[in-house]
């Protein structure tokens, strides 16, 4: 059940909040939002809800283990890691595993066919951050298993983060307020976020779709160019448009979730773009791999191949294909040309160059992300390079993408991926008309996106896939 549906829209998440509301203390709060979650995960993947129960209990345990003052707690850690890891590499990776032997071997290796459980590399890297804390701080173990219980499963943040770290809601689960303003300040945040993925994301994601479907002779370099442009807006706008959606839900049931993104088109450099993208997966990878395997403490070398392995890991989290690992690995080698200072960042001191610069090298990694392969990805960049010449049957398949809505979306979508609501928000707060107004477009922007979902519009979640 995606946020963008009917279903959730107008009956799972309206009998989730009142019936929250009609919970008359924490505990049965708890149980009911505990509840409403495994409905929530059992509508989309009832098969692998069991999977999801064990996981959560086998991380119960081992942060249980973990606390105790015993000699192998560093053995209890690692068989966390290990069987934590060992999940996605059965479920996420193992066909992928499978195919790359064969390919590179001439093997006939039979290539397993499994379901992908939705939202287990999400699930599965917040279970591990918690046992790793507990390894770290003992003090942090949890011994109620329906409060662990509860901050995995968390519905708002359950299937596609972000990737919330124990501590930072563990006093969330027993004192927190559910206050009038603060649920409609969530409603507010959820509707905007639904208007980035209904209005914005899908609208991009059509043309998107019909350019990389193009035959390699229909494709032009102003199509290559608009799919590269319209993806690295789509991506955008669909995944921080979910995180919105899964911060004011969780407001408006008194949890406080951190930003998961910052206006990331408005970095200058690519090190400047992972601290405002997906800033929760970011941090994960920065708390609990790059500063365990020493950072940038032990020497220029170490700290090139730590950067390496982080980039490859980040890659490959995002799916089994070679176009991930090697979309990560991209963005590693442009972090390592900007700390070597071969690309010489520092000394362009005109920011508009600089974050043109960094616009630049972050659409041409997301068309190797977009791409089903690493040769149509390469096809996309030679037509982003050679192909301004169209023929006609170019321009055949390139004029029925160009129409009014899509430019419209693109420069909406271009002008808001700038921080320019969060300075109109600093100009005006507090003022009660302005309040006002704000409340009243974003129920505008919320009646259109039921609009568009009434009518069957494409709806996909990008974000699903990983």
């Amino acid at each position: 059940m995606v946020f963008s549906s009917v279903e959730f829209l107008f009956v799972f998440f309206p009998v989730a909040l009142i019936g929250y509301f009609l919970m008359p203390k924490m505990l049965p709060k708890n149980i009911w939002l505990l509840i409403v979650s495994l409905v929530f995960y059992a509508y989309g993947e009832p098969v692998y809800l069991l999977l999801l129960l064990a996981s959560c209990l086998m991380n119960y345990v081992f942060g249980r283990l973990a606390a105790s003052p015993k000699p192998w707690r560093k053995l209890v850690l690692a068989a966390a890691v290990v069987l934590n890891l060992g999940l996605l590499a059965v479920f996420k990776y193992s066909a992928f595993f499978t195919e790359t032997i064969n390919g590179a071997f001439h093997l006939a290796i039979p290539v397993p066919q499994l379901t992908f459980p939705i939202g287990i590399s999400f699930y599965t890297f917040q279970a591990m951050s918690y046992v790793i804390d507990v390894y770290r701080d003992p003090s942090t173990s949890q011994r109620n298993f329906y409060k662990l219980l509860l901050y995995i499963l968390l519905f708002p943040q359950l299937i596609a983060g972000p990737i919330v770290k124990y501590h930072d809601v563990a006093a969330q689960i027993d004192h927190r307020t559910q206050t009038l303003p603060g649920v409609a300040r969530g409603l507010r945040r959820f509707m905007l976020g639904l208007g980035k993925k209904v209005l914005l994301a899908n609208t991009l994601g059509l043309a998107v779709d019909t350019i990389y479907a193009l035959a390699p002779s229909e494709l032009s370099a102003p199509a290559a160019w608009l799919g590269a442009i319209a993806y690295a807006l789509q991506i955008y706008y669909d995944f921080s448009g979910y995180s919105d959606m899964a911060i004011g839900i969780s407001g408006t049931f008194g949890f406080q979730l951190k930003e998961n993104f910052d206006h990331p088109y408005y970095a200058d450099s690519i090190q400047n773009f992972w601290r405002r993208w997906h800033i929760s997966l970011s941090t994960w990878f920065k708390e609990y791999l790059y500063i365990p395997l020493g950072g940038n403490r032990r020497g220029q070398a170490r700290t090139i191949l730590n950067k390496v392995i982080v980039f490859f890991c980040t890659g490959l989290w995002h799916g089994a294909n070679w176009t991930f690992i090697v979309w990560g690995l991209y963005h590693g080698l442009f972090q390592l040309l900007e700390q070597a200072k071969i690309v010489p960042i520092g000394k362009i001191k005109w920011r508009p160059v600089r974050q043109l610069y960094a616009c630049l090298v972050v659409i041409g990694g997301f068309v190797i992300f977009r791409a089903d392969t690493l040769s149509q990805a390469g096809q996309m960049f030679k037509q982003m390079v050679t192909g301004f010449v169209m023929t006609p049957e170019q321009i055949t398949a390139f004029c029925p993408i160009v129409v009014p809505s899509l430019v419209i979306v693109l420069i909406v979508g271009a002008v808001f991926a700038m921080p320019i609501l969060p300075k109109v928000k600093e100009r005006f707060e507090g003022r009660p008309v302005a309040v006002v107004l704000s409340y009243v477009a974003t129920f505008a922007v919320f009646a259109l996106c039921v609009l568009r979902l009434s009518a069957g519009a494409y709806n996909p979640f990008i974000y699903f896939r990983f």
